[in-house]
């Protein structure tokens, strides 16, 4: 088969497209003929050794998938041959075929295409985890999404509106704006692009507290860096800040500002909670399944990319260039 391999610690650019041996399922497992994988921010930091996870070289990044089952391994009794399914794997899903436990694996609606679930359960298991069990989103209030043009804030902007919230959207182009109000956010603060003053800071911190009608109930911030004061000065009483992602930087925010409104900083780590909270997991994926068939939510994708051409979709993301998801396909 062929595969988009990390041989060595480095960027996007490194990444070699070539053979690799064909899997082969052992107890509990089962391959999948790939049709599509979803291009995700841990894809970027696994190929640098920067993720919590380091797999053994050569390995394809890819932790998302969704493709057709080829075979199985002793003890599978979930899935089946030619079944239509979707596969959270960490790594591995930039090849043509992939292997990985079977309790990884859940069937696919048949109104959904490949594309669509590649880019579906990462982004939206998270979003809707961050949201509904460690931020107890409620109708009527008020999320601020730090990052929304990107694949998990668009998720993050269909799913809080879904929830009854009012959403602001946070971006850094008057462009990415326009696409967030067409996935739904009811308004939107542009910030600069890069390194902030004291003062503009300040004036975002205003900015939020303004788009927000006096603050936010919840914090949705997949940016991190200099982007994190702000928004928690521009937090409600009692508002939670969820923690998603740092490609802008690792923030270090001065907690008393937490103390002022008596607000919670709450880490959203959704692969663990998927291995630990099994059912909680299945539980969420069920509602999403119902959004999706519903219309409320739908994956905006605006890039696919062949297989051999994977290293960019990363680099796109890598350089906050991209909107909405990318897609990588194996036709």
């Amino acid at each position: 088969m062929k595969a988009l391999l990390s041989t060595k610690i480095g960027p996007p650019e490194a990444l070699e497209y070539a053979d690799a041996p064909d899997p082969v399922a052992g107890e509990g497992e089962v391959v999948i003929a790939v049709k599509a994988a979803g291009v995700n921010f841990p894809d970027a930091l696994i190929i640098e050794d920067k993720y919590q996870f380091k797999p053994e070289r050569p390995f394809a990044p890819g932790g998302e998938i969704a493709g057709v089952i080829e075979s199985l391994g002793p003890g599978v009794t979930n899935v089946k041959v030619g079944q239509r399914v979707i596969g959270s794997l960490g790594w591995g899903g930039m090849a043509e075929k992939v292997k990985t436990q079977a309790q990884r694996v859940l069937p696919i609606p048949d109104n959904m295409p490949f594309d669509d679930a590649s880019a579906f359960i990462l982004t939206y298991g998270t979003s809707y985890y961050g949201l509904k069990d460690r931020g107890a989103l409620k109708a009527g209030e008020t999320l601020l999404i730090l990052g929304a043009a990107g694949g998990v804030g668009i998720a993050a902007i269909e799913l809080g509106k879904a929830m009854g919230a009012r959403v602001i959207a946070g971006v850094s182009t008057q462009e990415k704006a326009d696409f967030a109000k067409a996935a739904g956010a009811d308004d939107a603060v542009i910030y600069p692009a890069s390194g902030m003053s004291k003062q503009e800071s300040k004036d975002l911190a205003e900015a939020f507290k303004k788009a927000c009608g006096g603050g936010a109930d919840v914090v949705y911030d997949a940016v991190g860096g200099d982007y994190c004061e702000p928004a928690l000065r521009a937090m409600a009483w009692n508002g939670r800040y969820l923690v998603i992602g740092f490609p802008a930087g690792i923030p270090t925010p001065p907690l008393n500002l937490t103390l002022l409104k008596s607000s919670s900083i709450v880490g959203v780590f959704w692969g663990a909670s998927v291995a630990r909270e099994p059912e909680l997991h299945k539980g969420n994926v069920r509602d999403l399944f119902k959004l999706y068939g519903e219309g409320k939510v739908k994956p905006r994708i605006s890039a696919r990319y062949p297989l051999k051409e994977g290293g960019k979709a990363i680099r796109a993301l890598m350089d906050r260039t991209a909107t909405g998801k990318l897609v990588v396909t194996m036709e």
